[in-house]
């Protein structure tokens, strides 16, 4: 089930994740990209108060972020993404704490997450996933690594 979620109401719910910080949507959409790898999710995120020449809507895999241009709030954006939707909205999970969000989402008949219980559910996701895999490092023997000094004229020291 897909998701759209009020972006700036679930910032401050997201440990180590501010408002205040001039990267947040961008950490937001991250852990969105990654949370979206990991359940197979599609994710629409609405942020308001986007500054003159930011592209209204850009994909990052998975994610959608929406930037509502200043002045009409984000909340108005997603209830008319939910009036377009029609009845495919019951198909929908909407994220936010607003209460005029929650009950607009209802009366689409989509289904209503709390920005708090989505959060732990992020975590829960991220915290599960096997940890990725490093770069395989390349070791070089002694013996390499004593051609390339000298080849580099470089004095080994012993210590």
């Amino acid at each position: 089930m897909p998701l759209i979620i009020d972006g700036h109401n679930l910032i401050p719910k997201i440990p180590g994740l501010s408002l205040q910080a001039i990267d947040d949507e961008t950490q937001l959409v991250e852990l969105l990209g990654e949370y979206c790898r990991l359940s197979r999710r599609q994710v629409e995120v609405f942020f308001d108060n986007a500054p003159p020449g930011v592209p209204r809507a850009r994909s990052f895999g998975r994610v959608t972020a929406r930037f509502v241009r200043a002045g009409v709030p984000a909340d108005q954006a997603i209830r008319e993404k939910l009036v377009r939707l029609g009845k495919a909205a019951r198909n929908w999970t909407v994220v936010s704490s607003d209460h005029q969000i929650q009950a607009a989402a209802r009366a689409a008949r989509a289904t209503v997450l709390s920005a708090e219980a989505f959060a732990q559910e992020l975590q829960k996701t991220l915290e599960a996933s096997p940890p990725k895999p490093d770069a395989p490092e390349d070791k070089l023997s002694p013996e390499e690594l004593e051609s390339w000094l000298k080849l580099f004229g470089v004095e080994q020291k012993d210590d």
